[in-house]
């Protein structure tokens, strides 16, 4: 069984979290940098959602269930289900959505996304100052004996936190906190994301 994927998104969304783990395992891929709604997309994903990942002809949607799933198939970048350390791994992954993305997601819908009539542009302010709050609680939860989140092991909410860091700086969001604009810049340091920016 072949363990090649197609990945489908552009790498200018969070399709390039997809393609940063697949670089970091170095495992070979298959990149359409298609377009949400593109016909690429809305062939294997009706909602027309990016990105989409073909694994074994199947495709299989949500950034972080894709990475998910490739850090479970090949044991990299993970802890084993059912131990404290994945508890503790999955705990920062959701609390990455739930305070970053979610945040940097709305103010995206407010800004382009939605039909310009249901934009609130002013709603903006208010989760700048949500992110910025967000990331000094995160901060206590970074390993102290890092450079990982987790310490010296690295897992996918790293590459999740680097690239909503990456994100608000294109959004002009804050990115305040100095230990996590350390992580980040770390991150987008390595070679494997250098890598997938050139996917």
């Amino acid at each position: 069984m072949s363990d090649d994927y197609k990945v489908i998104g552009s790498v200018k969304s969070r399709a390039l979290r997809v393609l940063w783990l697949l670089e970091e395992m170095g495992l070979p891929y298959e990149h359409v940098p298609a377009a949400p709604r593109s016909d690429e997309v809305t062939r294997f994903s009706p909602a027309g959602k990016i990105p989409v990942l073909i694994a074994e002809g199947v495709p299989i949607t949500d950034s972080v269930a894709i990475m998910t799933y490739l850090a479970d198939k090949h044991g990299q970048f993970t802890h084993p289900a059912g131990t404290i350390e994945r508890a503790r791994q999955d705990s920062l992954t959701h609390a990455i959505n739930d305070e970053f993305d979610a945040v940097l997601w709305t103010a995206a819908r407010h800004s382009f996304v939605l039909p310009e009539e249901k934009r609130t542009p002013e709603v903006k302010e208010s989760l700048k100052w949500e992110f910025e709050r967000s990331q000094e609680g995160f901060a206590h939860r970074m390993a102290e004996d890092g450079p990982f989140l987790m310490g010296e092991t690295m897992t996918i909410p790293d590459i999740l936190l680097a690239h909503c860091m990456g994100w608000a700086v294109s959004a002009k969001f804050p990115v305040s906190d100095p230990r996590i604009r350390a992580h980040a810049a770390m991150m987008r340091d390595r070679p494997a994301f250098q890598r997938a920016l050139e996917a």
